[in-house]
């Protein structure tokens, strides 16, 4: 995949790998833009003439994808985007009166953005708690850190500015516990290990992170496995920094990318899963009130629980 960026990503230029022969364009974009716009936008997007391949605009949204295919994805100019409070279920795992814990489900977006403006958990928090810290603006009120939109798991938000400042200072000072699982393609020959790699935006194509030996930001990522099943690894991987995407990316760059991330990883789905098994499982910080460390849990998916039953039954 290769992107030409003439206008600071308001156009994209994908050329279409051998692997995802046959895929629906939308279905492709939605992979290649790793699902962080929704299938739905991407349409609109087709019918507004703003999608083209090989030069001729597709407004097709069944339009096949070819090896070789050139496509560029055009978007209109941003508009503003303010968060709006929406009553959606929240996995509430724990709550006062300066933090929030959630458990987010697989699918859900973090904050609006084009694309993406309403159904998030910012939307949700605020229908919630009303309150969140104004660090964030109107478009992330009260979140500190993120995690993908097809990442499950932990995540903290402050509901005021005091607890917002303590959380990201430690963060900044990485003394978060972070701890995900994940499956991974292939065995890892070792047991456990550590990718100390820096990353920053894939020059070819801004939608996606790359290890970066000149300009990239230092990203340390320490991984155990924790089981093996021959064709696939589940491991245990704990975050020393928190780069953007940065499990995907170090573990694609040790030839190990994650089952289901058409991203970083094989272009097509494997066992029915089309997106990445990633799952924060533990996260624990210094609660900025009590100054206590408090730490968290949050059970695999449902998703992730049948897969890794279909795996050992493989066995």
């Amino acid at each position: 995949m290769t992107q030409e960026n003439n206008r600071q990503e308001e156009e994209v230029l994908f050329e279409v790998e051998p692997e995802a022969a046959g895929m629906r364009l939308d279905v492709y974009l939605a992979a290649v833009t790793d699902e962080s716009l929704s299938r739905t936008y991407l349409q609109k997007l087709m019918e507004q003439g703003m999608v083209f391949v090989n030069g001729t605009a597709q407004g097709l949204k069944k339009q096949k994808v070819r090896p070789g295919d050139r496509i560029l994805l055009r978007f209109p100019p941003p508009r503003p985007v303010k968060a709006q409070p929406e009553p959606i279920p929240l996995a509430v795992v724990y709550e006062d009166e300066a933090v929030i814990v959630v458990n987010k489900p697989k699918g859900m977006v973090v904050h609006p953005a084009p694309g993406n403006e309403s159904g998030t958990l910012v939307n949700a928090l605020l229908y919630h708690c009303r309150d969140l810290s104004s660090i964030g603006g109107v478009i992330r009120p009260g979140i500190v850190h993120r995690i993908d939109k097809n990442t499950s798991g932990l995540l903290m938000a402050a509901k005021n500015d005091k607890a917002h400042l303590s959380l990201a200072a430690q963060l900044k000072a990485h003394s978060i516990t972070r701890v995900y699982e994940a499956l991974v393609y292939d065995n890892l020959k070792e047991d456990r290990g550590t990718i100390d790699q820096p990353l920053g935006r894939d020059p070819e194509n801004r939608l996606r992170m790359a290890v970066l030996a000149q300009k990239g930001k230092r990203a340390v990522t320490h991984w155990e496995v924790l089981e093996r099943f021959g064709r696939f690894t589940r491991i245990q991987a704990r975050l020393e920094t928190g780069r953007t995407h940065q499990i995907r990316v170090h573990m694609a760059f040790i030839h190990h990318p994650l089952m289901g991330d058409m991203v970083y990883g094989p272009k097509k789905p494997v066992m029915g899963i089309s997106t990445q098994m990633l799952h924060a499982r533990t996260l624990g910080f210094i609660h900025p009130v009590t100054e206590k460390y408090m730490e968290f849990h949050a059970p695999l998916p449902e998703e992730f629980e049948k897969t890794l039953k279909a795996l050992r039954g493989n066995q």
